[in-house]
C-alpha cells in the first residue's frame, strides 16, 4: 500500500520535508534566544541602574569603550574639575529644568564629563554651583555619549555660550582645547544640593518593538514548521485514499465528451 512512498515523486517530497522541519525548528530557536537575550539585557541593565543593586565601583579606563556590558557600571575617575557646562531641556520627575556638566582633567590629559545633578527651571549658568576645586574622585554610573535626535535627546542648535544640547564628546570638543573621553559620569549622589540624575538604560537593551518582534518570528517558524507536517499527512492520506479507490474499481466520474459539430453540409 505504502510503495508509492519510494516513487521519485514522494522521494522529492519526503526530502524537502526532512529538511525543511528541522531548518524552520532551528530558525524559531535562533529568534526565541535573541528575544532570551534580549530579555536578558533588559534585566541586566535595569538591574545596573537599580541604586539597591550598584556593584563595586571600578576604575574609568577598565570600563571603556562603554558597550552595553559597561553601561551603566559604577566608573571611578580621579582629577580636577575645569569648565563646565548646562544641558537644557532636561526633565526629572515630569518637571523641567537643567544639567550642570562639569569637565574632569584627569592625570591621563583626557577630560571626562560628568553630570554633578539636576536643577529645575530654565537653564542659568547664576544657579549652577562652582564645582569643588582641587583634586577629587568622583563615583558613579558610566553612560555612553549621547546622539543628538535620537534617544530623547533634542537635536538643539543655537544654544548661549556655556550649553550643550548633548552629553558626548563629539558636542565638547569643538568648545575646549583638550582631548574627552568617550562618554560620560552622572553622580550617584547630587552635588551641592542638587539632584541626582539617574542612569538611563544602555540603546538597545529595552523590550522595544524588536525584541518582540524576535518572538513573532519565533511564533511564523513553528507555525510553518507544523504546516509542513500537516500537508506532508495530507498528501500521504490523498495517496492512499486513490490508491484504495483504484483497487475497489471506483474510479472518478468521466464525462463522455460530447462530439464535434459535423463540418459537412447538410
Amino acid at each position: 500500500m505504502y510503495r508509492f512512498l519510494l516513487t521519485p515523486r514522494w522521494w522529492g517530497i519526503n526530502v524537502f520535508v526532512l529538511l525543511a522541519i528541522p531548518f524552520c525548528i532551528s530558525m524559531g530557536s535562533w529568534q526565541l534566544s535573541r528575544f532570551e537575550e534580549r530579555m536578558d539585557t533588559h534585566r541586566d541593565a535595569g538591574a545596573r541602574s537599580d541604586p539597591d543593586e550598584r556593584g563595586a565601583a571600578r576604575p574609568l579606563d577598565d570600563l571603556l569603550p562603554v558597550t552595553k556590558a559597561t553601561s551603566g557600571e559604577q566608573a571611578t575617575a580621579t582629577g580636577r574639575y575645569t569648565d563646565q557646562f548646562l544641558v537644557p531641556g532636561r526633565t526629572l520627575d515630569d518637571r523641567d529644568g537643567f544639567y550642570v556638566l562639569t569637565l574632569l582633567r584627569t592625570d591621563s590629559g583626557r577630560s571626562l564629563p560628568v553630570v554633578r545633578g539636576w536643577l529645575p527651571g530654565t537653564a542659568d549658568a547664576a544657579k549652577a554651583p562652582a564645582p569643588p576645586t582641587g583634586e577629587i574622585t568622583v563615583t558613579g554610573a558610566l553612560q555612553a555619549s549621547e546622539t543628538p535626535g535620537s534617544n530623547g535627546v533634542a537635536a538643539t542648535s543655537g544654544l548661549p555660550a556655556g550649553q550643550t544640547g548633548a552629553i558626548s564628546a563629539a558636542s565638547l570638543v569643538n568648545l575646549v582645547p583638550y582631548d574627552l573621553y568617550d562618554g560620560w559620569v552622572t553622580l550617584n549622589e547630587g552635588d551641592a544640593g542638587m539632584s541626582a540624575v539617574p542612569a538611563g538604560l544602555a540603546a538597545d537593551t529595552g523590550l522595544d518593538l524588536k525584541a518582540f518582534q524576535n518572538l513573532g518570528y519565533t511564533g511564523e517558524w513553528f507555525v510553518f514548521a507544523g504546516f509542513v507536517v500537516f500537508m506532508w499527512f495530507r498528501l500521504l492520506r490523498r495517496e492512499v485514499e486513490t490508491l484504495r479507490d483504484a483497487e475497489l474499481g471506483l474510479a472518478p466520474d468521466e464525462t463522455p465528451a460530447e462530439p464535434s459539430p459535423s463540418l459537412t453540409a447538410p
